[in-house]
């Protein structure tokens, strides 16, 4: 049996852009990536803590070092700027394994979005 765990997040990061003329995603600064285990086209869900609002959607590179969290498409009409993120992806896996797998959780400095 596989069950669907929590695989990745990045947990209380700021909105940094909102583009709402773009095909959409999360740009993520390649640093915060690297940090929680994303990759490039990886499917996310988007938290936002300001308002209570959930979506889901993918993740595109961002500048390495700029901290950059930009929720592109419809999904800038989710968040305001400097809202409250946590981002998350999730991973299938076999049920005895996910009892002992440990997923990556990255706690930014949530005011740069730089790593601690």
């Amino acid at each position: 049996m596989e069950i669907t765990v929590m695989k990745s997040k990045l947990h209380c990061v700021t909105v940094t852009q909102a583009e709402l003329d773009y095909i959409g995603s999360v740009t993520i600064d390649e640093d915060l990536m690297d940090a929680a285990n994303f990759i490039e086209n990886e499917q996310v869900h988007i938290l936002n803590k300001n308002n209570g609002e959930r979506f889901i959607t993918y993740v595109i590179k961002g500048e390495r070092g700029s901290g950059v969290i930009c929720l592109n498409g419809p999904a800038a009409l989710r968040v305001k700027l400097a809202d409250v993120v946590i981002i998350i992806s999730y991973a299938n896996m076999d049920f005895e394994k996910a009892k002992t797998f440990h997923p990556w959780v990255v706690f930014p400095d949530t005011k740069t979005n730089k790593l601690k």
